[in-house]
């Protein structure tokens, strides 16, 4: 009986796939959610454009390119230079830091209607505070490895 209750309360670690874990979880979740959005949004959006009740939104509508392409570039950028800087902080997170504040920074610039200062403000403060609380998190509390 005892080597029973034992068993079931001794935890083994296979520590060369033990951190597969979590994305897996992600993984299925992003799926499930993804089969979600297609039931619930996509499948009667595209039958009510088969019966000519809606139209594609992407077809003969005017296009912002400056925010299209300018999210294209920011985003681009982003992914390179979180590379370059985390390469003169290693194994800090200081590359995700950094650049995370810039780049939200920039996109809360780019998508801003109107520029006045009290809003210009709270983008700066929302490009310090959310990376650095992102990064304490990450970082900091459960260790995760950031470039």
């Amino acid at each position: 009986m005892e080597s029973g209750l034992s068993s079931l309360l001794s935890v083994s670690i296979d520590f060369e796939t033990s951190h597969l874990f979590f994305p897996y979880i992600v993984h299925w979740l992003m799926g499930g959610l993804f089969a979600l959005i297609l039931v619930l949004n996509v499948v009667p959006f595209l039958a009510a454009v088969r019966r000519g009740e809606r139209t594609l939104p992407i077809l003969g509508e005017s296009m912002d390119k400056f925010r299209f392409f300018g999210t294209l570039v920011l985003i681009v950028a982003y992914f390179y230079l979180m590379s370059v800087v985390g390469n003169l902080f290693p194994y800090t997170g200081y590359g995700f830091l950094f650049v995370s504040m810039v780049f939200v920074f920039l996109m809360s610039l780019m998508y801003m209607h109107t520029r006045t200062r009290r809003k210009v403000i709270t983008a700066a403060i929302n490009a310090l505070v959310a990376p650095s609380l992102a990064w304490f998190i990450l970082a900091k509390l459960f260790q995760i490895t950031l470039p």
